[in-house]
């Protein structure tokens, strides 16, 4: 049996990060690492795909949208999501992330009302249920109830690209329906992957064994071995979903 504890090697040091995208600790790296860089990017993208399906695209819109989402997801919610228990282990005063929350959070919400003013009314809705997930998320409001697989699906892939679809066309269609579907499916997918990953990097002692394959093959079972698959699919859907979103919006171009 071999023992997967190494504290040596820059592949060990790796391993026993929160994150595979978090910096060393410290100062400015900590409020990068903070927004979950890859993961930002991957729901903001469903924005993109949200506002390049519909039928017109007003590309104003379209980054106020953004800026929105990222206020609220990429900003208020992971700084939310830090004070509950300190996952990614910053060393960002609750006070400051606080602050980063409140702020991001009602900058998100003031885009959103001034897109209700220069579109519709009825946007008001979109940015009443952002508001709600974030809170009720990451705060896990109604003893977690909302923090499952299927809400983080619904709040941080469907609902991104139904908001922007209806802010440009200010109605929902069966090429919205669908898309939603997508995201949805794929942003359940990053939720069972990273949901393992969590579980290895955050609360995980130890990992040992040697696995035996049938042409007599040997591979010691270490920690990295276990993270290894689950954070490359990861990375590759992060990078893979980012991609397509430019690459529609630029055919709509």
């Amino acid at each position: 049996m071999v023992r997967t504890a190494r504290s040596d090697g820059p592949t060990a040091s790796a391993a026993g990060r929160p994150a595979f995208y978090a910096l060393e600790l410290g100062s400015w790296r900590d409020y990068v690492t903070l927004l979950h860089p890859p993961y930002t990017l991957w729901h903001l993208s469903y924005v993109v795909l949200g506002a390049a399906l519909a039928p017109v695209i007003h590309y104003d819109l379209l980054a106020a949208t953004l800026l929105a989402f990222f206020l609220a997801v990429g900003i208020a919610a992971h700084a939310l999501d830090e004070l509950n228990g300190r996952p990614l282990r910053t060393r960002i005063p609750a006070a400051a992330l606080w602050s980063l929350a409140v702020a991001s959070l009602a900058g998100a919400v003031g885009l959103g009302v001034l897109g209700a003013i220069a579109v519709s009314p009825w946007l008001l809705a979109f940015v009443a249920c952002g508001a709600f997930f974030v809170l009720a998320y990451n705060l896990e409001l109604f003893g977690g109830r909302l923090h499952s697989d299927f809400w983080f699906a619904l709040a941080w892939g469907a609902f991104p690209l139904l908001t922007a679809y209806w802010t440009m066309a200010e109605r929902l269609e069966p090429a919205a329906a669908a898309g939603a579907l997508a995201a949805f499916a794929l942003s359940l997918a990053q939720r069972t992957l990273s949901s393992r990953v969590r579980a290895i990097r955050r609360r995980l002692s130890h990992i040992e064994g040697t696995a035996v394959f049938a042409d007599g093959t040997r591979e010691e079972i270490d920690r990295r071995w276990a993270l290894a698959t689950d954070e490359r699919a990861l990375m590759l859907l992060a990078a893979g979903v980012t991609a397509v979103s430019v690459a529609v919006l630029l055919a709509r171009v």
